[in-house]
């Protein structure tokens, strides 16, 4: 079975996943600076929100970019992947209109945990069927420390909800330039 379609349904799913989270964006209520204020807290999630789904799909991109097989495993835990990603838009609308309140910001750091965990699975699967994707990624330790720190990051939700979106903003800067290990074995 080709890579194509796999990708290009993906990059489908991951353009709608950004345009529903830019329809959440409301105008202002007055045309000041002032007006902007209020919307702070949306806008601020929504940023992290592009930001990581940008992440995902650039990631994505080079580790199918590697893959020369997949399988019906292959098809499922891609799906599984994007079922979670899809849920972003969501989690990034309740954190943006309850201003990082516990609840609303621990299950965006779960999401963003079962994001990366479907993430990991994709890859595995990957790497049953295409030698080059396991050479490229080794162990993948900076994705392992990655899903760590979404679970410290759900935890401070609750007693410290600053600094539990701050974890987020800090595995997002990580995460920030695409996965060289790919990248570098394999120039288009």
């Amino acid at each position: 079975m080709g890579k194509g379609r796999l990708e290009a349904f993906s990059d489908g799913v991951i353009a709608i996943i950004i345009t529903i989270m830019v329809l959440e964006l409301k105008v202002p209520h007055g045309a000041e600076f002032e007006a902007l204020a209020p919307l702070l807290p949306v806008f601020l999630s929504y940023v992290l929100s592009f930001i990581y789904v940008g992440i995902y799909w650039n990631n994505h991109h080079h580790l199918i970019h590697a893959v020369t097989k997949t399988t019906g495993g292959v098809l499922w835990a891609n799906l599984h992947l994007l079922f979670w990603l899809s849920l972003i838009p969501f989690v990034t609308s309740w954190i943006g209109e309850h201003h990082l309140a516990a609840v609303p910001l621990a299950c965006y750091g779960f999401v963003l945990f079962m994001s990366s965990f479907a993430y990991l699975l994709l890859v595995r699967c990957l790497e049953a069927n295409n030698e080059a994707v396991k050479a490229a990624l080794g162990s993948d330790r900076k994705g392992k420390i990655s899903m760590l720190m979404y679970l410290v990051g759900v935890c401070l939700s609750f007693v410290y909800p600053l600094l539990g979106f701050g974890v987020y903003v800090l595995v997002a800067v990580i995460w920030f330039l695409p996965d060289r290990r790919i990248e570098s074995r394999y120039k288009s």
